[in-house]
């Protein structure tokens, strides 16, 4: 029985950020910085409430009775009385006999063309096990996300208005880029086992290593940019962050309405029609907290019974990587121009190019992982490699102009009643200097 690792380091990313987050935000209020108090005990309190609500929702707690379980969630205790549980199921697992157990058949990943299938018998401790691991990573990509993400961008904020780094929102800021990174990671793994549900997937370090530095590039520079253009563009940050907001948050329900499917009632049996649209409702706000700061490898798909779009798109994957390093290009160039007096020992120039250059790493290391790391790289219809050929091709087909305007204008001026008008009208040229040469000598 593999042991439950990733539990134990969802935990400890969980509790030091939020110790660490009421220690600060107490500075704060020693310090008389009121707002700075507030936003930072609400960046950390609500995914807490989010995350208990995820753990309840996944052990389907309010139809069983556990008044005590209920009763710690509330209390903000849920992760800790989850993870002993979790513990307790593994170091007692194997010493009494399985009452029953279950057999799963899952695909091994094909070689030389073919797969053989497996099967494998499956425990009541296991399946549980099974269970705790699902719920804590979906609820760190919850805290990462809609908690760890607005907080880092929150503390670098007030570092440059400032001028100063402490030492306690330094240890902050890298407990949360740490959460944020483990959050994306999570997050790659868990659609890999979504979209491959049939095999047997075993991820090795070094795709570990690629999505880790994949996220750490990208999250970094996504944050760095935001927050140097609030800090001369306090206004139109907001506009900058609704739109990129509200388009992922209503794009999955776009695509939903206009496939004209049945709305989704399979979710949770016992869950109403009011019940069911408010967890779809978060689950879009989750996708849309993702995608406002990397690319989400779990697409939201509200018309398929398992809420995740299965088929890999490498066109809306490039369109946008594009998009976005145009979102960031602009917005830095917004940040040079309008640049206060604060960035005076800062070189611009160089730090602009230093936060593209960083983009395009993280570009460059998804690339490799999808090239050659990914688990199942052997199922792919085509490779990152050929998509991404495709999708230049398909642009500069779309940026090229349509050949019939050029075919009609090379057939008006190769036409014959063109070439007939140009030879009538070089004889009459011909002959008006005929004539002309005549009169002339005639006079002389």
């Amino acid at each position: 029985m593999k042991f439950p690792g990733s539990v134990l380091v969802s935990l400890v990313l969980f509790v030091a950020e939020t110790v660490a987050a009421l220690c600060l935000s107490g500075a704060y209020r020693a310090a008389g910085d009121r707002m700075w108090q507030w936003l930072t005990l609400l960046f950390a309190l609500l995914p807490c409430a989010l995350v208990q609500l995820s753990l309840v929702f996944i052990h389907r707690d309010v139809s069983r009775d556990r008044p005590l379980v209920l009763l710690l969630h509330l209390l903000q205790l849920g992760p800790l009385v989850r993870c002993v549980e979790v513990f307790y199921i593994y170091f007692h697992a194997g010493r009494v006999e399985e009452p029953y157990v279950s057999i799963t058949k899952k695909r091994q990943m094909p070689k030389d063309g073919y797969s053989e299938e497996i099967e494998k018998e499956v425990g009541q401790a296991e399946g549980k096990l099974c269970t705790h691991r699902s719920a804590f990573s979906r609820a760190s990509v919850i805290q990462a996300f809609l908690g760890s993400a607005p907080q880092l961008t929150l503390q670098l904020y007030i570092c440059v208005l400032q001028q100063e780094i402490t030492a306690a929102r330094s240890i902050f800021m890298v407990l949360s880029l740490l959460s944020i990174v483990y959050g994306a990671l999570r997050c790659n793994i868990l659609a890999i086992k979504i979209k491959y549900d049939d095999y047997d997937v075993s991820v090795k370090p070094a795709a570990y290593l690629c999505i880790f530095m994949w996220r750490s590039f990208e999250i970094a520079i996504r944050v760095t940019v935001l927050v140097l253009f609030s800090s001369v563009l306090q206004i139109w940050i907001l506009p900058v962050v609704l739109v990129n907001f509200f388009g992922f948050f209503f794009y999955p329900w776009i695509l939903f309405w206009q496939s004209k499917s049945p709305f989704p009632e399979n979710i949770e049996k016992a869950l109403s029609r009011v019940g069911t649209t408010i967890v779809l409702c978060l689950l879009t706000f989750l996708y849309a907290g993702i995608n406002m700061f990397c690319w989400s490898a779990v697409q939201v798909k509200l018309n398929d019974p398992d809420l995740i779009n299965k088929s890999q798109n490498w066109y809306r994957l490039t369109v946008y990587y594009m998009l976005r390093f145009i979102e960031n290009a602009f917005l830095l160039l917004m940040w040079y121009i309008y640049k206060t007096d604060i960035y005076l020992y800062v070189c611009a120039p160089l730090l602009v190019l230093q936060l593209l250059i960083g983009y395009c790493m993280a570009i460059l290391f998804m690339l490799v992982f999808y090239q050659f790391c990914h688990p199942c790289k052997k199922l792919f219809s085509s490779s990152i490699s050929e998509g991404l050929l495709s999708c230049f091709k398909f642009l500069c087909f779309i940026c090229k102009p349509p050949k019939s305007n050029i075919l009609i204008d090379k057939a008006e001026v190769k036409s014959p009643e063109n070439s007939d008008e140009a030879r009538s009208s070089s004889k009459t040229i011909y002959s008006q200097k005929g004539n002309a040469h005549q009169s002339i000598s005639s006079n002389a």
